[in-house]
């Protein structure tokens, strides 16, 4: 069934607007499917042809996704139309396949007045490449730190995904479904958004107002109030871990009820529950980041390098330096 022709098809000779994918080496495949599957249906609803689009990349043949499929590129990094939309899609290890020639290129198509986004962890490429200064960006939760960490100048929110201004980012997977709908939306209506994600069985639309992450009692299995409340305040006190007796009173209870409810519920007491986050927090940074160990064990929460590197090891079985040391050996292979 067609779609009633949207509004901006009511002139004659209405150009397609084109979207230009930026295939990083090890992007994530559902994030780049999920887009362009948005814009090939909207073109079918609509009979018209909406919107058109090019894979780009740092190549001028191939680049493989995560899952190993390759993609033959239709244009390397040239100079493109003023009215073109960027978007480059990311995936593991994005600091590593981030290349000068990559960031020298959207610089430019930038300083030209393309609108320019980043799909997945691709946010960080857009950011280090100078485009997000001053500027509400979302990536990937489990990137989340480590972009806080080299980008202060970003407002880092933990949205699905933002639109500020000219640029575009998104938290990863289904979220550039959620962007897609509303760049269609905006271009068009929602009347054919809805037909969009109607055909894509995707029932619950997000705003950039939704979160990306489950909620607490969603991710630990448990819905007791008081626990994924003691939870969220211990994630949102990484740097300076609250004591659980404080942590008990905020939640309206004595240390020992504190302890009960983090033993029934997650077989562990509150102190090794909040010292697996730090930790969780401290491993991220060591494999997305150029922080120093020191400087990693100080934004975890750690005075001493050494009480660290012991708590580290007990958990991971292996060390913060020798961590660091595999992955570089890993990406340089």
């Amino acid at each position: 069934m067609v779609h009633d022709r949207p509004r901006a098809l009511t002139g004659e000779g209405a150009a397609p607007r084109r979207f230009i994918f930026v295939l990083v080496e090890n992007f994530t495949l559902l994030s780049f499917a999920s887009a362009v599957e948005c814009l090939r249906i909207a073109n079918r609803m609509a009979g018209a042809e909406l919107y058109t689009w090019l894979i780009c990349g740092d190549s001028e043949d191939y680049v493989a996704c995560s899952a190993g499929s390759r993609f033959q590129v239709d244009i390397s990094l040239d100079e493109l139309s003023r009215d073109d939309t960027v978007l480059v899609c990311g995936g593991g290890d994005i600091q590593q396949h981030t290349t000068k020639r990559l960031l020298n290129w959207l610089r430019r198509e930038a300083r030209r007045g393309l609108k320019i986004g980043g799909l997945c962890t691709a946010s960080y490429t857009v950011a280090k490449a100078g485009l997000m200064e001053g500027k509400r960006a979302t990536i990937h939760w489990e990137n989340h730190d480590s972009f806080a960490e080299e980008f202060p100048e970003v407002e880092l929110t933990k949205s699905v995904f933002t639109v500020d201004g000219n640029r575009m980012t998104t938290a990863g997977g289904t979220s550039s479904i959620d962007l897609m709908l509303k760049l269609i939306a905006d271009d068009h209506d929602e009347k054919l958004a809805n037909a969009v994600a109607d055909q894509m069985i995707y029932s619950t639309i997000r705003t950039d107002q939704d979160t990306q992450r489950l909620s607490v009692p969603t991710r630990i299995g448990v819905r007791h109030p008081k626990l994924s409340q003691v939870i969220q305040m211990m994630e949102a006190n990484i740097e300076e871990p609250i004591s659980p007796s404080l942590l008990a009173k905020d939640a309206g209870m004595s240390t020992r009820q504190l302890e009960r409810l983090f033993r029934r519920y997650l077989s562990r007491s509150p102190k090794r529950y909040y010292m697996e986050l730090r930790l969780q927090k401290a491993r991220n940074l060591l494999m997305q980041t150029d922080m120093t160990v020191i400087n990693v064990a100080l934004a975890c929460g750690f005075s001493s390098p050494s009480h660290f590197s012991k708590c580290y090891r007990a958990h991971y079985n292996t060390t913060p330096y020798r961590e660091r040391g595999a992955q570089a050996s890993r990406l340089s292979v």
